[in-house]
């Protein structure tokens, strides 16, 4: 998948799920037993991790494509 194509994604995703948020604090949303867990446990969390995603999602993947430390030694060690 591109770049931008995963962006687009993650952005419209943290956009659809940031909606219930305003309808939680603005709406009756709060007043539903169901409707309240379901924001504060699962809409909330994904549009944080989401937005962590948009904002640092390029340091973390380029932290795990670079190889472990211990792999780095065991290639130079078969280097000599």
């Amino acid at each position: 998948m591109k770049a931008a194509t995963e962006r687009k994604i993650i952005r419209w995703m943290h956009i659809v799920l940031s909606i219930p948020i305003l309808g939680y604090i603005y709406g009756p949303v709060s007043t539903i037993p169901v409707g309240s867990a379901l924001v504060r446990f699962v809409m909330l969390p994904a549009v944080v991790l989401s937005g962590l995603w948009l904002w640092k999602g390029h340091l973390l993947k380029k932290k795990l494509r670079q190889p472990r430390y211990e792999q780095r030694i065991q290639k130079k060690a078969n280097a000599y």
